[in-house]
């Protein structure tokens, strides 16, 4: 069965050294986040990745969100961080909105997607943020399902579901579920919503007047 971790304040550092040493090793990590659990690997291990695609179930082709712990993790994944992106990062950052920007060369072709692009955002869950600006890089934030199954909000449900392939389950509590991340693409000359979730299209279009829907021309 999984290892399920309880988050305690006086463990913090001994909890980050025990996940940097299984993302280390291409392994599966669980964190919890502001809707759903994530599972998370190293973005730039490529047998980490093909890992979690496996386990999930999901299709090679399709890519897979970061997430981030600080405006200072971008500077490794992205090519750019344009104006919009800057407005929408203060207003919603941390929070479950996220956005594709162009990706930094050299990023594994499973994260991207091969398109070119890359999603991220930084999760309101403090103990996630604390957890990956600990081990001082980026990690996978798709959420902790198989390929069409719903999304796991405990930390029991994540241990049944996946076992001794997820060794760390990271346990603040359940998730709270509901609607999923936002996405955005800002990575070409218009901005445009690609997926309504937790951050509505009305508060979006506050900070980027000009976001179209998903199919406006």
């Amino acid at each position: 069965m999984g290892r399920i971790r309880e988050w305690r304040e006086a463990e913090t550092d001994a909890l980050v050294g025990e996940a940097g040493k299984l993302l280390a090793a291409g392994q599966v990590v669980a964190l919890p986040t502001e809707t759903f659990y994530a599972l998370a690997v190293h973005p730039l291990q490529e047998a980490a990745l093909e890992r979690l695609f496996a386990l999930k179930e999901r299709p090679p082709g399709k890519p897979v969100l970061l997430l981030v712990a600080s405006l200072e993790m971008l500077a490794d994944l992205v090519a750019e961080v344009s104006p919009a992106a800057e407005a929408l990062i203060r207003e919603f950052w941390p929070g479950p909105l996220t956005i594709i920007l162009p990706a930094k060369p050299g990023l594994p072709a499973l994260v991207t997607g091969g398109t070119g692009t890359v999603g991220v955002r930084q999760p309101r869950q403090a103990a996630t943020c604390r957890l990956i600006q600990g081990l001082g890089h980026p990690v996978t934030g798709t959420s902790a399902n198989r390929s069409g199954r719903p999304p796991l909000t405990r930390a029991p449900e994540v241990d049944r579901e996946f076992g001794e392939a997820v060794p760390l389950i990271v346990d603040t509590g359940p998730c709270p579920g509901g609607l999923p991340s936002t996405v955005v693409d800002l990575s070409s000359s218009r901005p445009r919503l690609l997926r309504p979730g937790a951050v509505d299209l009305e508060r979006l279009k506050k900070v980027v007047p000009d976001l179209a829907e998903s199919g406006d021309a």
